[in-house]
């Protein structure tokens, strides 16, 4: 293996967020406090001025929504198979049925046509996944669910600073859930952060967010509802700051990084590239497909074999067996899971160079000669 090892992904931390976590310690608040509503009205002014709300995970803004927006048993949700299992998870966490649907092969996103035709009197509710940070057809799907008076929660965990005809995703739209995971263009750790639609106040939100409990002044307490320990840490909105200020800088510098890629790699190698939207994706993953009948953990291994860390985002996950023992089964989801078998996320991030991605590809048409 190579003396430096290049990963597929790595955040990109200045020593001004540094500073700004040490004064957060020397502070003695550290948990939920001034720093978490400096980022919410940060997260807010980027998202036009709408409502936000920070959580200590995308995954628990996506489950407060689908809360927030009725959701529960009896319901149907309908989603994607090509996502991380969170998406589906949080549907199972409020007692309803998750309904998947195919991915269109040219975007890797929800197939429209087919989201359409999945819809039955049960469906409360969408939840459409910006792969890789490039978003779904917002005019559709939006025409689609005002046909069928729907509510639509946006995963949106990997596309904070991509846009849709020119406007910020989180800018419009019903709820819309952004993640902060470490590998995400903007990172706080852990967390993440929920838009919410005109017609829901902060209120309900902020209780299903930390237990239920609304304060007195007089110091007495009451739960009518139960909520969850989902807040963001003052710690985290700190770096979540520090990050914001630079998410232009961060999303240009990945669309260039991706323009290398795509001038670097040989069509001879068989691989399928992901669409070259410059325009509306943020580049959070360069995810091209292996040719088939490529055994990918070879392929990984001859990666690393040479210093390049490659990551794979995902595996369908209609083949988990929690989903199997919910009844969905292999070859229901064909091109799900002919992407989930062949993708590969190849390193991309910031602080990388030309030269890095020189590296990359070099390193792949030798491990794809193997």
């Amino acid at each position: 293996m190579s003396a430096t090892f290049l990963p597929f992904t790595r955040p990109s931390i200045d020593e001004e967020t540094i500073a700004a976590v040490a004064d957060v310690l020397r502070s003695g608040w550290i948990t939920s406090g001034p720093q978490v509503q400096a980022f919410e009205a940060a997260l807010s002014d980027f998202c036009g001025g709408r409502c936000v709300r920070a959580f200590n995970s995308g995954t628990a803004a996506l489950e407060v929504a689908l809360r927030l927006a009725g959701v529960g048993a009896g319901d149907e949700v309908i989603s994607t198979p090509l996502t991380w299992v969170a998406t589906a998870n949080v549907i199972l966490e409020v007692g309803a049925t998750p309904v998947l649907v195919d991915i269109d092969p040219a975007t890797r996103n929800l197939d429209l046509e087919l989201l359409e035709a999945a819809i039955t009197p049960r469906t409360r509710a969408l939840i459409p996944v910006d792969l890789a940070g490039l978003p779904v057809d917002r005019d559709r799907l939006y025409a689609i669910a005002a046909r069928h008076s729907l509510r639509v929660v946006e995963d949106a965990a990997q596309s904070l600073g991509a846009s849709w005809n020119g406007k910020a995703i989180g800018s419009t739209g019903d709820f819309v859930a952004f993640s902060f995971h470490a590998n995400k263009n903007l990172t706080t750790g852990e967390g993440g952060a929920l838009v919410l639609p005109a017609d829901i106040g902060p209120e309900r939100c902020e209780l299903l967010r930390l237990q239920g409990v609304k304060r007195q002044p007089d110091g007495n307490m009451d739960v009518d509802v139960l909520g969850g320990k989902f807040n963001l840490t003052d710690i985290a909105a700190a770096i979540g700051l520090g990050q914001l200020k630079r998410l232009h800088g961060f999303t240009e510098r990945r669309r260039v990084l991706a323009r290398r890629y795509f001038e670097r790699l040989d069509p001879a190698l068989g691989l399928e590239l992901p669409p070259a939207d410059f325009a509306n994706g943020n580049w959070h993953m360069f995810q091209p497909l292996l040719p088939p009948g490529t055994d990918r953990g070879a392929f990984i291994a001859a990666m690393k074999e040479q210093g390049i860390g490659v990551g794979v985002h995902y595996p369908a996950l209609h083949r988990f067996t929690l989903y199997r023992g919910l009844g969905f089964r292999a070859g229901q989801f064909p091109h799900a899971e002919d992407v989930g078998a062949r993708t590969v996320s190849l390193p991309l991030f910031p602080a990388m160079t030309e030269a890095d991605v020189e590296r990359v590809c070099m390193a792949l048409a030798k491990a794809l000669e193997r």
